[in-house]
């Protein structure tokens, strides 16, 4: 019974993590907005398109082999080999399509809300570290000084090193 208890609590904190809660929000919404990516493509785009042939795009085919046959009546091919780009260029647009609207209506202006209030957030006085420039020239004086016989470290710097030695 607790080995149950414990998968089922696992299982209850791997969906309460914020990047599963937030797949499944992108999830429906792209769901959402596929269905007016589809009518968009359906109403703007493929009737453009149709000024230069076929309104629907499926119709667009190119024929690899030398023997292709269409039926008169139909409209439909009976022989050869055919590629469909014409599907391959409506499933492309509507791809193109729907991620142009979840960027820009929906992380976009996410990240433009995240940086305005990091930007509200105070900022920490943390003590910045030393450059490489700043230790070297540390190193040399303190090098200088040992050669010279004095055991003390110049005072502008010895607030460095020490800092260092007690980081590491």
């Amino acid at each position: 019974m607790s080995e149950s208890k414990g998968v089922l609590q696992g299982f209850k904190e791997f969906l309460m993590r914020g990047n599963v809660i937030e797949l499944a929000v992108a999830v429906v919404v792209g769901a959402a907005f596929t269905n007016i990516v589809n009518a968009v493509v359906k109403g703007v785009i493929n009737p453009i398109i149709g000024a230069l042939g076929s309104q629907n795009l499926d119709n667009y085919k190119a024929c690899l082999s030398a023997s292709c046959e269409v039926n008169k009546k139909t409209g439909e091919y009976t022989s050869g080999i055919y590629l469909l780009w014409g599907s391959v260029l409506s499933a492309a647009l509507t791809f193109l399509i729907t991620a142009a609207v979840v960027y820009f209506l929906m992380i976009l202006p996410l990240n433009k809300w995240k940086e305005r209030l990091a930007a509200k957030k105070p900022v920490e006085d943390v003590p910045v570290d030393p450059t490489e420039v700043e230790l070297l020239i540390e190193i040399r004086d303190a090098l200088l000084a040992q050669r010279a016989g004095s055991p003390s470290v110049p005072s502008s710097h010895a607030g460095i090193i020490g800092t260092q030695k007690s980081q590491q």
